[in-house]
């Protein structure tokens, strides 16, 4: 599919949202009770589930730091998530990449220094993939996080954003990340405006950068509105089952 055909002559995209919109959001947590916490996210038809454990005792001694908790992050693509049907390994080079993003991307908001000698491992599956791969999988490991109880010192919400026909677009599926589309992911701590991760899948023009970063920020903003209202209304009702 050409770009041309991307946003129509009215303004809207292929799967009829306005170039500001952002995709229908779905999450719940507490979904594995084997796991310290867990999160399940639809952002579209991209499909995540997130599950943290920890913290707990480091599995190699080696490894463990004496002033803070190691964050081990392990991602996975289900070979049925696109009609690739790929199969990858735990170390395919692109699977690496994500997992390092989203550990660097929390290790500056989880207070590690409480845990010192321990492991918090963050385990990340796709279950189905229509773009917005690497936000999907920060809002459910944020969601997966709190749900854990583990401290952090605020939510980090994460949007992409691009440029086709030289006009920002919210949130991009699958087709539009296919069609070679300029992509910007943002993950920011919303009470302060911090940005914790910044990463461009491909070139963007600077003229571009200010108006294409300022969306996903906004993305950002409107992506905690609804994880903040589902971790609320989670708590509720675990408060109303202890207090019956």
């Amino acid at each position: 599919m050409s770009r041309l055909e991307l946003i129509t002559p009215e303004g809207l995209r292929v799967d009829g949202r306005r170039a500001n919109e952002l995709r229908k959001i779905t999450a719940k947590t507490s979904v594995f009770s084997q796991a310290d916490g867990s999160a399940y996210i639809e952002q579209g038809n991209t499909k995540c589930l997130a599950a943290v454990y920890g913290p707990r005792e480091v599995r190699h001694r080696m490894q463990a730091l004496a002033d803070r908790a190691l964050i081990n992050v392990e991602f996975n693509v289900a070979p049925f998530s696109s009609s690739e049907r790929k199969k990858r390994s735990k170390n395919d080079k692109r699977s690496l990449e994500v997992a390092a993003f989203i550990r660097q991307t929390f290790e500056p908001v989880i207070l590690t220094s409480q845990f010192p000698r321990t492991q918090i491992d963050i385990y990340l599956q796709i279950f189905q993939n229509d773009g917005g791969l690497l936000q999907s999988c920060i809002n459910a490991a944020t969601m997966a996080l709190v749900d854990a109880g583990i401290p952090m010192l605020d939510y980090v919400c994460a949007c992409s954003a691009g440029c086709i026909d030289k006009e920002p677009v919210l949130d991009l599926n699958n087709l539009e990340e296919s069609a070679d589309t300029p992509e910007l992911t943002v993950a920011i701590l919303p009470r302060t405006g911090k940005v914790t991760l910044l990463e461009m899948e491909s070139r963007l023009h600077v003229d571009k950068l200010a108006s294409v970063t300022e969306l996903a920020t906004e993305g950002c903003m409107q992506i905690h509105k609804v994880l903040d209202g589902v971790i609320r209304e989670n708590t509720e009702h675990l408060m109303s089952r202890l207090n019956a």
